[in-house]
């Protein structure tokens, strides 16, 4: 997925080297082809001439470009392009529920749309935000896979002044479209994470380190929802919700947890279980969720919302 930023740099490339250019949308066409279906050369090449005409470059191959273009798939992209001899088509060899695959494809998806914005840019409407840090996430993957040690400044949201902090960094977590570090904080030893929007001046240092604990960040997040881990011994919480059955729809074809268990699936309503830790993030989603949500358990928790409600309405 980091490899898409080489994509986005071949937007500035000069007329002089615009070979390069053609390549690197070739291979995001060819890949976008075989994602739909399986294809022989000669449907490639007729979908690659078709392009050709559209975007007014020449993306038309031989069998033997075709051969070293997947070799540069596969290595720039880490996306298999196989063969099958037998029905003579090509194909994308990857798990349908991988979701490094997944979101790899997605971010072709993005970037051929972005690609056309200097001709429809009219259509495309992009959300007002800040920058999410992404820019880091090359580095941040290196120090991770080498362990090695890191430093940066660091602004919580609650906080007028940025802190400086000594990390070891164990893995990085995508929540709600941003992404975390989750790393030791070698002030005080606690595994940590922090959202690469707030996280600036970052070096890598040469300090290589040496885990102290055996940490499993699967196992951390196992019964968590969002970004906020466990407290120590803590342990998760069965919950029960009613939804109305049009939002029941909504969790349906996107749970809200992997324990989602149904209990009532009616056109009166739409009941399920979970087993997770219940934090801030977890509230959240409830309050978010308005009328349309009815909390059966625990009764801590219903108390908890009912204070809140309560709060607001005072506001008004």
């Amino acid at each position: 997925m980091l490899s898409l930023s080489i994509l986005i740099f071949s937007q500035n490339y000069t007329p002089g080297i615009m070979s390069k250019r053609e390549a690197i949308l070739r291979y995001s066409l060819i890949i976008n082809k075989l994602r739909r279906e399986k294809s022989t050369y000669k449907e490639i090449n007729e979908y690659l001439a078709k392009e050709s005409e559209w975007q007014g470059y020449n993306f038309t191959i031989s069998e033997r470009t075709l051969e070293r273009d997947r070799e540069d798939i596969r290595s720039i992209y880490n996306i298999d392009i196989q063969y099958d001899f037998s029905n003579k088509v090509y194909y994308i060899a990857y798990e349908e529920n991988n979701n490094s695959h997944n979101r790899l494809l997605e971010a072709f998806d993005t970037f051929n749309a972005l690609n056309l914005t200097d001709r429809i840019s009219q259509n495309i409407y992009f959300e007002s935000r800040k920058s999410k840090g992404t820019e880091n996430l090359h580095s941040l993957v290196h120090a991770i896979q080498k362990k090695i040690q890191i430093r940066f400044e660091y602004l919580k949201y609650y906080e007028e002044y940025s802190s400086y902090r000594i990390t070891n960094p164990i893995a990085l977590k995508e929540y709600r479209n941003i992404w975390y570090l989750i790393a030791f904080d070698t002030n005080d030893d606690k595994v940590k994470s922090f959202g690469l929007d707030r996280l600036s001046e970052l070096e890598i240092t040469k300090q290589h380190f040496t885990n102290t604990t055996d940490f499993n960040v699967e196992k951390y997040f196992e019964y968590s929802f969002g970004i906020i881990g466990p407290d120590e011994l803590e342990e998760p919480e069965e919950v029960i919700l009613s939804l109305t059955p049009l939002q029941g729809q909504y969790v349906k074809s996107m749970p809200l947890h992997h324990t989602q268990h149904i209990l009532i699936d009616s056109k009166e309503e739409f009941r399920i279980k979970l087993h997770l830790h219940i934090k801030h993030d977890f509230k959240m989603e409830i309050l978010s969720m308005g009328q349309y949500v009815k909390i059966i358990k625990p009764k801590w928790l219903i108390n908890d919302i009912k204070s809140t409600y309560n709060k607001a309405i005072k506001q008004y």
